[in-house]
């Protein structure tokens, strides 16, 4: 196509996407949509303002931070609630700052200090949510709004985590910095609106277009899938670096081949394990991507910490692995917090990168063992043990055919195998438990009440799906996490499971108890509609069923 055409075509793309944004505006409000925030009237002489904005929960907060442009064009409006969301984050930051230097105590100061951290983060992602607009149009959306739902799912998930920071501090720092990041997460709930809504006017403008060139773009390969990340575990017989306590390999540490890593990188970075005990904290860091670890098997490979939240480490600090990386995957290896029972949360391992996969892996500990705390990940016949809410989050995790086993909590405890926490009803998180096997460890007695799971956050949400579950689950299934909190709104659901603890006729009877399911409502909670997991997984040669399995 010569460009005087095709600038032609991309100006009538932009008049088409307005109007059909117009059209799914109309169609929402016959619905009788419910609009929180400032109601279902947006006051502005801009249409695209006003559609963009009327799916949002804070409607005037919407229209203010897109006025500032004057254009119709949905992408530039789209970047400018972006810029605004940035901007009100870097504030908060700088007003924390302040707070800090006027805390009394550490741990408030430490509070503070992983807050400034986590902010960036957000502010990070909402960065790469503004590159990949600039890239969208109506032939590439289906795969880039997936991204762009999971990436600001995600920097809304670090403003909540900036929040949990100030678990048992003192005094009202904790109201403080929920006060400060009120506007910040008006904004950056009204981005994910936005972006959400643009499935439906994009699904309608391929109407337009015609299905042959959906079907093409569906079929896409993802851009950062190399050929050679086609055979990831194939490359591990010829390993970047190799670890070894013994001397034998370039390095003695895990930390040190990590720091060895180009930041930016591109092509999988593969570190060999050799079999042994690594007593070492370590960080796989932010933009330090496609690392592949592979050990020697989960139980003879094991990286181990004892860091721990009553030794007054937070909760998110306490992980003797973490990764925030992007593309991170792991196979043949086991991540242990030691730190026992009477430590509470101690984190074994803290994934907080995209599309992370774990195959064959191995993670111990007690209280909040896994925090799968962000983005996409795929765990594979994996094992992971623990005690209270043992795998906790808020990523968009597919489990299959792992293993779940409860431990011998401490006395009077009670364990869940599960604690989501989705705190925005928008958001991409959840745990689907697939073909997986939930059971307790030898010695666990009836008397250890057992559960599937509790609402940690407002919307938590999790499906157990065709896994075998045994009789330590109590028959209630489900525990609370405070009074009736998160009850009405959670989103917890069984389907097809089997053994003697799956039998939901003792239940609770929650309004956010999912019930009656069938094979066409579960389709979305599939490996290959829930995290995209066709797309991406089969790069690493990792197994993975996109749909409902065999069992």
């Amino acid at each position: 196509m010569g460009t005087v055409n095709k600038m032609t075509a991309i100006g009538l793309s932009c008049v088409v996407l307005v109007a059909v944004v117009v059209a799914v505006v109309v169609v929402s409000k016959n619905n009788g949509d419910d609009n929180k925030g400032s109601g279902g009237e947006v006051h502005t002489s801009n249409k695209a303002i006003n559609s963009l904005c009327q799916p949002t929960d804070f409607k005037d907060a919407c229209v203010k931070s897109l006025s500032s442009s004057n254009s119709e064009d949905p992408k530039v409006l789209i970047k400018a609630g972006f810029e605004a969301s940035e901007k009100e984050i870097t504030e908060v930051i700088s007003k924390s700052k302040t707070l800090q230097d006027a805390a009394k105590d550490s741990s408030t100061k430490d509070a503070y200090g992983l807050c400034k951290h986590l902010l960036e983060t957000s502010i990070d992602d909402f960065k790469r949510s503004m590159d990949k607009v600039g890239n969208l149009n109506a032939e590439n959306v289906k795969k880039f709004v997936a991204d762009l739902r999971t990436w600001l799912s995600g920097a809304l998930n670090y403003q909540v985590t900036c929040i949990d920071a100030f678990q048992n501090t003192t005094g009202d720092a904790a109201d403080k910095m929920k006060d400060l990041l009120g506007p910040s997460h008006e904004l950056s709930s009204n981005a994910l609106a936005m972006v959400s809504e643009l499935t439906k006017i994009f699904d309608s403008l391929y109407k337009s277009i015609g299905q042959r060139r959906l079907a093409s773009v569906d079929n896409e390969i993802p851009d950062w899938i190399s050929a050679h990340q086609r055979h990831l575990l194939q490359a591990a017989s010829a390993p970047n670096a190799v670890v070894a306590q013994d001397g034998s390999g370039q390095f003695k540490t895990i930390g040190e081949a990590i720091k060895t890593v180009p930041v930016g990188n591109t092509k999988p970075f593969v570190i060999q394990v050799k079999a042994g005990v690594y007593n070492e904290i370590v960080n796989v860091p932010r933009k330090t991507d496609n690392v592949v670890l592979v050990g020697e098997g989960a139980t003879k490979t094991k990286v181990t910490g004892n860091k721990n939240f009553i030794d007054g480490v937070k909760t998110f600090q306490t992980a003797t692995f973490s990764v925030d990386g992007d593309m991170f995957m792991a196979k043949d290896i086991g991540f242990e917090n030691s730190a026992g029972a009477e430590k509470h949360q101690a984190v074994a391992l803290r994934v907080s990168g995209d599309r992370a996969v774990f195959f064959q892996c191995q993670m111990d500990g007690y209280q909040d063992t896994l925090y799968n705390h962000n983005y996409r990940q795929y765990y594979r016949d994996c094992t992971v043990t623990g005690t209270i809410d043992f795998i906790f989050g808020d990523s968009a995790s597919v489990f299959q055919n792992c293993k779940m086993v409860v431990r011998k909590p401490m006395a009077n405890q009670a364990c869940m195998v599960t604690a989501q926490g989705r705190a925005e009803a928008r958001s991409t998180g959840g745990n689907v438990i697939q073909n997986c096997t939930i059971t307790g460890e030898a010695g666990l007695t009836p008397a250890t009440k057992s559960y599937l799971g509790r609402p940690w956050k407002e919307f938590s949400r999790t499906i157990f799906m065709q896994s075998s579950i045994d009789s330590l689950i109590d028959p209630e299934g489900w525990a609370p996490w405070q009074g009736d909190f998160g009850l009405a709104t959670c989103y917890f659901a069984e389907y097809q499971n089997r053994g003697p603890g799956s039998d939901t006729s003792k239940r609770v009877n929650w309004k956010g108890i999912v019930k009656n399911m069938n094979d066409a409502d579960i389709q979305q909670f599939t490996a290959a509609k829930f995290i995209q997991g066709d797309q991406w997984v089969p790069g690493t040669n990792v197994p993975i069923e996109n749909g409902l399995m065999k069992v």
